[in-house]
């Protein structure tokens, strides 16, 4: 859901240990990320970014109920601890009980699903590096980027033999699969009201 910059300085620091960026974070009214000891403000999104995810919320919440997982929004904060990532993916869905991190009570781990929605300037770092960083995950099972500029879903899951296989999904008649909770998302709702349709 949003923009990543340029690492920043804390507190007159380039380098935060994880205490000070969770301190730092709880006194900040933006976003951060934080890896390796630097941090990234975070800035806001596109109006059609907003409109997929409020989409994506709906349906995992309507299709999740009464359900072991759970569908969190881009408040809700990822640790991965073997790569020391906190991150706020767009959409993240927990099975079973929140593990929190040993850092904070209030940072969830072992996330099944993550999505983010592409916008041109983290579209890169959220195929490449991103990617990378999630897939140190080990309860992670699927992958998906949306894209928020044309109609286009990539969805990565990994096989039978533990690889992260690609599939991609580009019209709206389609749906795309989540074997990893049970259920497809039409193609249609995740763009309703995108008007990404009407485009040449």
């Amino acid at each position: 859901m949003y923009e990543v910059r340029e690492p920043i300085p804390a507190y007159g620091k380039n380098k935060l240990t994880i205490e000070e960026y969770l301190q730092f974070e709880k006194e900040s009214p933006e976003k951060h990320e934080y890896y390796k000891g630097e941090i990234f403000a975070m800035s806001g999104a596109s109006a059609r970014h907003n409109i997929i995810q409020m989409n994506l919320a709906a349906i995992f919440m309507m299709q999740l109920k009464g359900k072991p997982c759970q569908p969190y929004g881009s408040d809700m904060r990822i640790h991965i601890p073997e790569n020391t990532l906190f991150t706020y993916p767009d959409l993240s869905i927990i099975c079973g009980d929140v593990i929190p991190s040993e850092e904070d009570d209030d940072t969830a781990t072992l996330p099944t699903v993550i999505i983010e929605i592409l916008s041109p300037s983290t579209r890169q770092y959220d195929k490449g590096t991103k990617f990378y960083l999630y897939r140190q995950i080990p309860s992670l099972n699927q992958y998906i980027l949306i894209d928020s500029e044309s109609i286009h879903v990539e969805a990565f899951g990994l096989n039978e033999r533990d690889h992260w296989e690609l599939t991609e999904y580009k019209q709206l008649a389609e749906n795309v699969e989540l074997p990893a909770l049970g259920f497809s998302v039409p193609m249609a709702e995740i763009y309703d009201r995108t008007k990404l349709q009407d485009q040449p």
